[in-house]
């Protein structure tokens, strides 16, 4: 009988044991577990715009940005135009977010009254944890149609000459809370161009920057390297710079900002910016982005 009792003691405590250590191996897998989550970077650009090209940011499923943009005459322009504010040129444009990895856009401008089109694939997500990844890369095709009317009516006009076609590689980097940084290689298309002397493709080099100021102010700054040997132009084009500010009032993100490009479409600020800087060629400009949400997701979403 005092056997009996003392294995009886000894299988309690053994299972009481055996409950312990597991407990202790249960919480070690959960803590593995935790430590797998993949953590994504969000916020890399306060918009889907730096300011005149493409953000590595989208729209979420669902929800659609209104943006309405204008670009003002330029500074040297002088008192008689108002700094340039008697002049305008505006664009309108609407985003829709359709996939995690896929929106889309469309537009006018006045500019050469162009009508333009978007889609915006994204490839990889910066992130870290589980997944490490230390950029975001985007794709983003899009077409132009000039609906200006031909200089030359006496010849043959093609439906076709009206068309440009644009194709960038976006990758960006959230260097940390305040600081963010995307290189964007571009390629554009013009099926018709003024002269022989111009050339049909153009390549560039985009780089944008922001850096946050406050929880709701950033500076943003912009610019593209067009690599054409610009000798071989027919009509003198330099390279896009824009310096401004983001600022993000609830459902609204403006953008204010000055640039020596009149044109809001890669195919116009890419191929057609013929201000300069230094002479006083810069305009004063800015983006109203209104988001609305048409379609709830179920799930939340951490983009």
């Amino acid at each position: 009988m005092y056997n009996m009792r003392r294995l009886f003691l000894a299988l309690i405590l053994s299972l009481i044991s055996f409950g312990i250590f597991a407990q202790d191996d249960l919480m070690n897998i959960i803590n593995q577990d935790s430590t797998k989550e993949i953590n994504y970077t969000t916020a890399t650009f306060k918009s889907t715009r730096v300011m005149n090209g493409h953000s590595i940011e989208r729209m979420v499923p669902g929800q659609l940005d209104v943006r309405i943009s204008h670009r003002f005459g330029t500074l040297n322009s002088g008192g008689y135009n108002f700094f340039g504010l008697d002049q305008s040129n505006i664009h309108l444009g609407l985003e829709y977010g359709i996939f995690k990895w896929l929106m889309i856009g469309v537009g006018r401008s006045e500019f050469e009254k162009t009508y333009d089109g978007f889609g915006k694939f994204s490839i990889l997500r910066q992130s870290s944890g589980a997944k490490d990844m230390p950029v975001s890369v985007s794709v983003v095709t899009s077409i132009a149609l000039k609906t200006l009317k031909f200089a030359d009516q006496t010849r043959t006009n093609y439906f076709t000459s009206r068309l440009a076609y644009v194709s960038q590689i976006l990758v960006a980097r959230k260097i940390n809370e305040a600081f963010s940084l995307q290189l964007t290689p571009s390629y554009l298309h013009r099926n018709l161009v003024a002269t022989e002397l111009d050339p049909n493709d153009i390549f560039a080099l985009g780089a944008g920057a922001r850096l946050k100021l406050s929880k709701r102010i950033s500076l943003n700054g912009e610019y593209y390297y067009i690599a054409n040997p610009k000798t071989y132009l027919s009509q003198q084009i330099y390279n896009p710079l824009s310096l401004g500010f983001d600022i993000e009032t609830g459902g609204h993100v403006f953008q204010l900002f000055f640039t020596n490009s009149l044109g809001m479409t890669e195919k116009q600020f890419i191929g057609a910016t013929t201000g300069q800087w230094k002479k006083g060629d810069i305009h004063f400009g800015f983006n109203i982005s209104r988001v609305f949400t048409l379609k709830k997701n179920k799930k939340p979403s951490n983009y």
